[in-house]
């Protein structure tokens, strides 16, 4: 069932501490590794649970329930507040909001007001949810990637999503996709992988939001941290490269 909280932090004293790295830019790994990930030749085998599988199932008849409206995808949503934002920002869309922890799912939104309808959560694997969504040919028209955990340590490339395995598939589903982040070179090497797969220019821009919807983002503006983003129309740029 869909979550409802009432609950505000306007009286927390919030401070977060800048991300810290020994990493000074993009990974030089970075291009070798996203080109072996997207290699025919080295397919990506890991197989999907079941569990998975009856997760995307459901978040698909939620949307197919819904009469299969235009679907904006909130991947790592955690506490479900983003998804609550986008689903009452889109109306003429469908929200599913993603997270791999029961826990987070479960937890307070800092949602004030009635909750939209036009969305659903599930408790997933992105790796295997993304890769069945492509298997699936589904095409959201947005798809948010916010806050990653950043994995800052320069040998955690691979846990990344740009050094992950499952990132060609996050390109392939096409759609407007948003990364965001309160580390720039986060940002900047998935815009770095996202051209090299796509084709694009799309660039990494220091931004400020009008409204923080999600507890990180408005934990790091409250910090005084910079926020990255990349937004890339990935439909777009696939109709560009054709007509090229």
């Amino acid at each position: 069932s869909i979550k409802m909280a009432f609950c505000r932090l306007d009286h927390l004293v919030v401070n977060s501490s800048p991300i810290s790295s020994a990493q000074t830019g993009v990974h030089e790994q970075l291009a070798t590794l996203v080109a072996r990930h997207a290699d025919p030749a080295h397919p990506f085998r890991k197989p999907v649970t079941d569990y998975n599988q009856r997760a995307f199932d459901a978040s698909m008849a939620a949307w197919r329930a819904a009469g299969e409206p235009p679907l904006i995808l909130d991947t790592g949503c955690g506490v479900g507040l983003s998804t609550l934002h986008l689903a009452a920002r889109y109306p003429d869309h469908f929200v599913i909001g993603i997270d791999q922890s029961a826990d987070r799912l479960a937890r307070n939104t800092h949602w004030d007001g009635p909750e939209p309808a036009n969305l659903c959560f599930v408790r997933a694997d992105l790796v295997d949810y993304w890769r069945l969504a492509h298997e699936a040919r589904l095409r959201p028209a947005r798809h948010y990637l916010l806050y990653p955990n950043p994995w800052p340590k320069i040998g955690h490339l691979a846990r990344r999503w740009q050094g992950h395995p499952v990132f060609p598939f996050i390109v392939a589903l096409g759609g407007q996709l948003e990364c965001r982040s309160n580390w720039q070179i986060y940002v900047e090497e998935f815009t770095s992988a996202l051209n090299q797969l796509s084709g694009g220019t799309f660039r990494t821009e220091a931004w400020q939001p009008d409204q923080p919807i999600t507890p990180f983002e408005r934990k790091y503006l409250a910090s005084g941290h910079t926020l990255w983003r990349v937004v890339a129309d990935l439909d777009a740029q696939a109709l560009t490269g054709r007509s090229a």
